[in-house]
């Protein structure tokens, strides 16, 4: 008879991260040496995988591999087995020979959600050539429509012991991050505080697509619950000085007037503290504030202090305690500029996320306009003059990472933040807005998602980027055209042209993360199906070494575009 068995006490960690299984199907006819050089792959790739994927926190992801290589169906089984042991929910096959896609792979497969992300990386071998397997289990599995990437790669065709080539290391592991951005996050949830603020319908939370598509859940408090803690001061008060004798050392450019401006900023920075013990009990990997109107600009209630401060904090790779993950965290509870900022900082491992307002469009001329008016002679060769550039520019959220290039000392950069106080026309609660003008040559993609009812998908604008630096004379009249008090990045897109840039951009806020590769970022819009939205007339439509190879599932359907639109009607 029958037992129900009472599940065990839970100790430790309770989130469910990503684990890489590292696998190979192999033909069961070949000789003993060979069998033994494709163990000796799996263990290869296994470790290149371990040693250069990390998590945003900076540990290493799981990485797990079998050598029982997977001659048919039992031995499907077999490492099927092994990887739902250590649940396994990414898929990375090494073939080294010829095998029987149905009998292996494919059986393999089976056994495993319809979303688990499949690699297959092979060298493109002679003797016993995996690269033919590699081909037919593409076709094979693309026909039914699954969703696969290959890798045709390079290492040895002879030896014991080969290593595959740099070039195809880098990308196996711009795969595996775009699998462990996909999977790492469906099941984790973001925290918005505030309903939709301003009305701005393009920073909506479309719960039920997000938490279909992404598998996102969006946890949503009142900010009253947040109000109420500051007033009953359910923060450690200890902690609250450590928090503001930090801010006051690493920089001195904070404007308080009186023992008011005082205890607001006070009030601000315990709202970092309350909300990331929240965030923290919730397991949260995001989180989003309304502020805008009730919380700190209407006069029927109580205008609370701003919030940009804490925002800042939450995007930025260090605080008072050191060094720690960004949180990306969106003002005005913009949801869809959140999603971008999450799935940024973790295809790039934990870099800080920037947000911004998409503010000014200077265009070339108009940036000489202005140079001549005010005095200022400019180099016609530098790419802002012939170009022009964007001032992204925003209250709250832009990560004091920002001020500084990447790598730089808290020290040097928050020497170079400064705190002046909100406009109180606008935020009439006060508090400390957050200011300063980030460096030129920071490269990295910007961009912003948007949602589209009418195909039920989400959809990616965006383009490789770069910030400028202008003179300072320059930087400072280009500041005072928008808001002064806010920090300011100057961006340039790498194809578009300005007309497109501000005709396209699909809401007012875009967002920038550094050192994002195109093809991670391709990479994870397939496995999320994400439109790629590039209507840059400059841009090639392939670009070799850049952009990632289209699956092959894209190719027999009509084309990427019509082939996500075809699978986001599943939803």
């Amino acid at each position: 008879m029958g037992k129900a068995v009472k599940a065990g006490k839970r100790e430790g960690e309770s989130v469910r991260y990503p684990v890489i299984g590292v696998f190979s199907p192999c033909d069961p006819r070949i000789d003993k040496q060979s069998r033994e050089r494709a163990v000796n792959i799996i263990k290869m790739a296994a470790d290149i995988i371990a040693e250069r994927v990390k998590l945003v926190d900076g540990t290493p992801v799981k990485v797990v591999y079998s050598d029982v290589l997977i001659d048919g169906e039992k031995q499907a089984d077999i490492v099927a087995r092994q990887f739902e042991d250590e649940k396994v929910n990414i898929l990375v096959g090494v073939p080294d020979t010829w095998a029987f896609p149905q009998l292996t792979l494919i059986s393999f497969l089976q056994q495993f959600p319809p979303d688990t992300p499949v690699n297959l990386t092979c060298g493109n071998s002679g003797p016993k050539p995996g690269v033919v397997y590699t081909h037919a289990c593409s076709g094979a599995i693309s026909q039914y429509g699954k969703l696969i990437h290959i890798n045709i790669g390079n290492w040895p065709d002879t030896g014991q012991n080969p290593v595959m080539s740099e070039k195809t290391a880098d990308a196996l592991i711009d795969w595996c991050y775009a699998a462990i951005t996909y999977k790492g996050l469906k099941g984790r949830r973001v925290v918005i505080f505030g309903h939709d603020s301003m009305g701005m319908e393009t920073a909506l939370a479309h719960i039920i697509p997000t938490r279909n598509i992404f598998g996102i859940e969006i946890t949503r408090l009142d900010m009253k619950l947040l109000a109420d803690m500051l007033n009953k001061k359910a923060y450690d008060e200890k902690e609250l000085k450590e928090l503001r004798n930090w801010l006051e050392k690493v920089s001195k450019n904070i404007e308080l007037r009186d023992e008011a401006d005082s205890e607001r900023l006070n009030q601000s920075l315990a709202m970092y503290l309350i909300v990331r013990d929240i965030m923290k009990d919730l397991n949260a990997v995001g989180g989003g504030f309304m502020s805008q109107l009730e919380w700190g600009s209407d006069p029927r209630g109580i205008p609370l202090p701003v919030a940009d401060i804490m925002e800042s904090l939450f995007n930025s790779t260090f605080d008072h305690n050191g060094k720690k993950p960004p949180v990306p965290y969106a003002t005005e509870a913009d949801v869809q500029g959140l999603l971008t900022m999450l799935f940024f900082t973790h295809l790039t491992g934990g870099n800080p996320p920037l947000f911004m307002d998409f503010r000014k469009v200077w265009e070339g001329w108009e940036i000489k306009q202005l140079a001549e008016k005010i005095g200022v002679e400019v180099d016609e060769n530098e790419i802002w003059v012939k170009k022009g550039f964007v001032d992204g520019d925003n209250s709250g959220s832009a990560s004091f990472d920002w001020a500084g290039k990447p790598g730089e000392s808290v020290e040097e950069i928050m020497k170079r933040v400064s705190f002046p106080l909100a406009e109180e026309h606008y935020f009439p609660g006060l508090g400390n807005s957050v200011t300063f003008i980030s460096p030129g040559g920071i490269k990295g993609i910007a961009g912003r998602l948007a949602y589209s009812f009418t195909n039920n998908i989400f959809s990616l604008i965006w383009d490789e980027a770069e910030t400028v630096e202008l003179p300072e004379k320059l930087a400072e009249a280009v500041c005072r055209t928008s808001t002064y008090t806010w920090p300011h990045t100057f961006v340039v897109p790498k194809y578009a042209s300005m007309l497109e840039y501000k005709q396209y951009a699909p809401a007012n806020h875009f967002h920038m993360v550094w050192d994002l590769k195109v093809s991670r970022l391709q990479y994870w819009m397939d496995m999320a199906n994400v439109l790629s939205v590039t209507p840059w007339k400059e841009r090639p439509s392939f670009i070799e070494g850049v952009d990632r190879p289209l699956p092959l599932l894209y190719l027999i359907n009509g084309g990427e575009t019509e082939t996500k639109l075809k699978l986001a009607q599943k939803f």
